[in-house]
């Protein structure tokens, strides 16, 4: 099968969170399993890009409602990555250097993707396939089926695949103009309350839908940001698939990042000298346990509720452990984590910002990562953690309700809350220092968790699958 994935994020060309990381491991486990997946992406300035030599391809001029753009397409002769990673350049809308955040990002997207398809349908090879990750590609299905200047594309099946259904990329309906001409008596299938909205259309165009968890699946139908009945109505054509991670990135047996490499025989020695160097650099305290917070600090990951949830565990259960933050976000929580800093005694510190680097040695050093998240459509952070014998402390939601079995349960190997607030976030942490006391307990655990396969050998099969049925249907 030849399938194209087209999404605003990909690992390692230009990422912003778990979308990134999916799509490119996606097509690399596509072209292992002996298909050829294949990526494209909008050209924008970041630094792996920039930093790269890149082959053009094809120039061509597609046509938006506005009027013509030129767009070019580049790719990396050499597949580096282990699949084709195709770069669409339109020159003042995508080449810039964050990938989302600008006034103009409904006319970048609309526009990334008319090129898309425009270069897609001039190709002499069509796909078999193509999938469309988020509300930045999900017009694809519309633009397919109802511009007539793709009508040779209309009878290619389609897959969106829903990363984060609370961002939905709803424009003001003055937007209409910039998309290809289209067939007007299917308005409908773009509205959504009196609004455009791309995540929804693409619901309903795509042959299938696919979210990253049978959990997020479920909680969509109640929880969707407003796309609730949109949800059951639609029902009868979605899929959880759940992600899986890169076991060769993701490998504390070969990762470079580490003080030392390990394995599930030796990972007491490796996470104590990744720890070592973790606590020498952020002035805490070896000896106790160390939580850790990946990812970003907005309400989504409940980052708000972190602040006086780690004043109010020293206060209750005392001192007896480290935190250390790791990520970026909403000013305010920015601020308010910064200003704890003045209070640690060896046991708090935040680096704001990204460091991937920092990120891997976190991910090692740590004896737990906390993640108590409103909404977790999958999470990677847990499975990354948990590839590294780091305990998950998490939130039962989407992903995490799926990949994380609590300790009170048999065979059990994590520490769930029941919903996110700062009583349950101080009792999980409560009951991780329980644990963390229990050396035999921690030791069994540790073993348990890096022995657990949630690699993209397992997951790719089920996309394999879908793709597979549709094909055969068409």
């Amino acid at each position: 099968m030849q399938i194209i994935h087209v999404a605003a994020e990909c690992y390692p060309a230009a990422k912003v969170g778990g979308l990134g990381d999916v799509v490119g491991a996606l097509g690399k486990y596509l072209n292992l399993s002996g298909h050829r997946g294949s990526v494209i992406l909008p050209m924008y300035n970041t630094k792996y890009i920039s930093n790269h030599s890149w082959e053009l391809v094809f120039t061509s001029i597609a046509q938006l409602g506005i009027g013509d753009i030129e767009y070019r397409i580049f790719t990396d002769p050499l597949h580096t990555l282990g699949y084709e990673l195709f770069l669409v350049d339109i020159k003042g809308l995508l080449d810039r250097d964050q990938v989302y955040g600008y006034e103009d990002d409904s006319t970048r997207f609309i526009a990334f993707q008319t090129a898309a398809l425009d270069w897609i349908s001039k190709s002499e090879q069509k796909p078999d396939l193509i999938n469309v990750h988020d509300h930045h590609a999900a017009l694809i299905p519309f633009m397919m089926q109802h511009c007539p200047c793709f009508s040779d594309l209309k009878n290619i099946p389609t897959v969106l695949t829903i990363h984060n259904g609370q961002y939905q990329g709803v424009m003001e309906w003055g937007n209409s103009v910039v998309i290809p001409k289209w067939d007007s008596w299917r308005w409908g299938l773009l509205d959504w309350n009196k609004l455009i909205n791309p995540l929804a259309s693409g619901i309903r165009c795509a042959s299938r839908v696919t979210t990253v968890s049978q959990g997020y699946l479920k909680e969509l139908r109640h929880h969707s940001n407003g796309l609730e009945t949109l949800f059951e109505m639609e029902w009868h054509k979605c899929r959880g698939i759940l992600n899986g991670i890169d076991t060769e990135v993701w490998n504390p047996e070969t990762d470079k990042a580490l003080a030392q490499t390990y394995t599930e025989r030796n990972s007491e020695i490796g996470k104590y000298k990744s720890k070592k160097i973790l606590c020498e650099q952020f002035n805490l305290d070896l000896e106790k346990p160390l939580f850790v917070f990946i990812g970003r600090l907005v309400g989504e990951k409940a980052a708000d509720l972190l602040p006086q949830s780690l004043i109010n565990s020293f206060h209750k259960i005392g001192r007896k452990m480290n935190f250390l933050i790791l990520g970026s976000g909403q000013t305010e929580i920015e601020n308010e984590l910064n200003y704890l800093k003045q209070f640690s005694q060896n046991d708090y510190n935040a680096y704001i910002g990204y460091n991937e680097d920092l990120s891997h040695l976190m991910y090692a050093g740590a004896d737990f990562i906390l993640m108590p998240s409103r909404v977790e459509p999958c999470g990677l952070n847990q499975l990354y953690a948990m590839r590294y014998g780091t305990i998950p402390v998490v939130n039962n939601t989407g992903g995490l309700h799926d990949t994380v079995m609590d300790i009170g349960e048999p065979n059990g190997y994590g520490i769930k809350m029941s919903h996110a607030s700062e009583n349950e976030i101080i009792f999980s942490i409560y009951r991780a220092i329980e644990c963390y006391a229990d050396k035999e307990k921690l030791k069994q655990v540790i073993k348990q968790i890096m022995q657990l396969d949630f690699s993209w050998d397992k997951s790719i099969h089920n996309y394999i699958d879908l793709y597979e049925s549709l094909i055969l249907e068409n």
